[in-house]
């Protein structure tokens, strides 16, 4: 298995949001790995680590999820690998819930997270996005 993170989606994977089916809710599991240092695109200087910058856009994302109908349901520091191997692992976790595909899609669209995003940008050094769809209860 090839583990590739990664900032943005590339072209197949956009095209998935728009791909007409609607799954209701979505949760988006986000495998986080920082810089360590933070680096901001427009060549700002900062004395922040990667994680710091990365808080800044979360607090952001936060607040800005619930506008529209989303939500961040957990997130948490990643501390050992329990099954499996992988190179290196990522360093937190995080499960975002939004409404649909679209509502996430409109909500990555916005001013806001325009705004924000530069410190997303800034703090990652990659992630894995791994959106998920069904209720716990669906399957027990």
């Amino acid at each position: 298995m090839n583990v590739e993170n990664a900032i943005t989606p590339n072209p197949t994977q956009m095209a998935g949001f728009s791909d007409g089916a609607d799954h209701g809710p979505i949760y988006m599991l986000n495998l986080l790995k920082y810089r360590e240092r933070a680096e901001y695109a427009d060549g700002r200087k900062s004395g922040l680590s990667g994680r710091e910058a990365y808080s800044l856009y979360t607090d952001g994302v936060s607040e800005l999820l619930k506008e529209f109908g989303g939500s961040l349901t957990f997130k948490a520091s990643v501390e050992r690998m329990t099954i499996g191997e992988v190179e290196e692992l990522w360093d937190d976790v995080a499960i975002a819930m939004y409404p649909s595909r679209a509502a996430m899609m409109q909500m990555m669209q916005s001013e806001t997270m325009r705004d924000i995003g530069a410190h997303r940008a800034a703090g990652l050094a990659g992630q894995l996005n791994i959106e998920c769809v069904g209720a716990l209860g669906s399957w027990l």
